[in-house]
């Protein structure tokens, strides 16, 4: 089984490399650029087909090492 953790920064909470990647992105000359956030993926290989456990497990993961709860939110997706 594959999962997909998105990891985002929350509304609100500052995003100096996003702006970094804005500006480049400016530089570079590409047209229409707006805002721009910056986030982290991570693609997990699970073992078993318990689909609810491991979304579980996942979550627990993200509550204690692949997210800061206090300034990022995160999505998990599993693929069966």
């Amino acid at each position: 089984m594959k999962a997909r953790v998105t990891v985002t920064l929350k509304t609100g909470v500052l995003d100096p490399q996003g702006k970094a990647i804005e500006g480049a992105l400016k530089s570079l000359g590409i047209e229409g650029v707006g805002a721009v956030r910056q986030g982290k993926v991570f693609d997990i290989e699970l073992e078993g087909h318990d689909k609810a456990a491991a979304e579980t497990a996942l979550k627990t993961a993200c509550d204690k090492l692949l997210a800061n709860t206090v300034i990022e939110n995160y999505r998990v997706e599993i693929e069966v």
